[in-house]
């Protein structure tokens, strides 16, 4: 187990930016996400670990030693890559073996080795078999397998899961994260699937133009965004301006409820600069007004759409203003999913609500 220190990294394509004077520590034993969207940075981020592409500026360092001199057999570091790279004319058990037979060690610990990761990754007696006769999530697990057999201080996993379909990266997705706890290899994994990377990350980064924008806890990236960017990319959220048309009671204190939080840069004059957002799951919908209970802010509007995908149904309800506001109700009855047409009445708790500054994106 070890831990990973990054200091201003910098990385230039034909003069794009890929990487600008980035630095980051990952911890020992932590499942490490870097999380944005395409282009943001976060395969030439973990490229440039793992030794495949050089740094223009700035060091790496595992465990406080620098390893940018070190070329990528030399660092220490399994890699699993998002097409399996596999090879075709080696058995399961002979692609495992490949990075232990680079490294000489005993016939008889290489064979109690390679025993080991397919026991791990749940394949024990499919050593014999081909890549050709595994499926696509099998083939992915012998990926995994090769690179935690030869037991590497870091283990690198580029968008693994991406090309399975949705039930299989669900449970793979599991499997990874429980043999990353049981084994304990400090692991960087680089997605651009919100979910995936909240369910499987200890602490994750969201990237943007090759720069950090926020790292946290999966709690702290969803409940607490630092600005417009990660509250919009993780998950979804509704944003108005402050204040915005359909308000029934306009009894929301935003001198109060910002002094609150931990920025103290705002004013009872910059409320006009002012954007509220609201998670779907946020907004309650109610049969009348009178209903709605106290510190909530309540608004009408038509519903104008409604997508049920099982567990829950989406609401795209329209307001005065013509702008629409997404609910989402779980385990809705049946009788709400005919209701495109009718006036609701929504409620958007006080607590629930975010601000931010519509000018720079920072969230209040």
């Amino acid at each position: 187990m070890s831990t990973v220190q990054l200091k201003n990294l910098s990385k230039t394509f034909l003069n794009v930016e890929a990487l600008k004077q980035f630095s980051l520590e990952i911890q020992t034993g932590e499942l490490f996400t870097l999380l944005g969207p395409s282009g943001c940075g976060k395969t030439t981020l973990l490229r440039t670990i793992a030794g495949f592409n050089r740094q223009d500026s700035g060091t790496i360092n595992i465990d406080n030693v620098g390893i940018d001199n070190l070329p990528a057999y030399r660092r220490d570091i399994g890699m699993v890559f998002q097409d399996y790279a596999i090879f075709p004319h080696m058995s399961v058990g002979e692609n495992i073996a490949f990075g232990l037979r680079n490294r000489r060690v005993t016939r008889h610990e290489l064979k109690r080795r390679v025993a080991e990761a397919l026991d791990t990754v749940q394949l024990s007696g499919l050593d014999k078999r081909m890549p050709n006769e595994l499926s696509g999530g099998q083939q992915q697990r012998v990926g995994l397998a090769r690179a935690l057999v030869i037991q590497p201080k870091i283990l690198l996993m580029d968008e693994p899961l991406s090309n399975l379909d949705a039930k299989l990266r669900i449970e793979l997705r599991e499997d990874i994260r429980n043999i990353q706890k049981k084994l304990g290899t400090t692991t960087i994994y680089v997605t651009h699937d919100q979910e995936e990377a909240l369910v499987i990350s200890d602490r994750l980064c969201i990237m943007r133009s090759g720069q950090m924008v926020q790292v946290g806890t999966p709690w702290e990236i969803y409940k607490k965004p630092v600005d417009h960017f990660v509250a919009s990319f993780v998950g979804n959220m509704n944003f108005l301006p402050w204040p915005f048309a359909g308000l029934e009671h306009q009894d929301l204190n935003v001198n109060e409820m910002i002094k609150r939080s931990p920025s103290s840069d705002f004013n009872g004059n910059n409320s006009k600069n002012l954007l509220v957002g609201i998670r779907p799951e946020d907004v309650v919908i109610y049969n009348n007004s009178s209903n709605v209970e106290g510190h909530v802010l309540h608004l009408s509007g038509i519903v104008e759409n409604i997508s049920f995908s099982g567990r829950e149904a989406q609401y795209h309800v329209k307001l005065i203003d013509g702008s629409l506001l997404n609910v989402n109700v779980t385990r809705p009855v049946e009788r709400f999913l005919d209701e495109i047409g009718k006036t609701v009445i929504l409620g958007l708790p006080h607590n629930s609500i975010f601000f931010f500054n519509s000018t720079s994106g920072l969230r209040y």
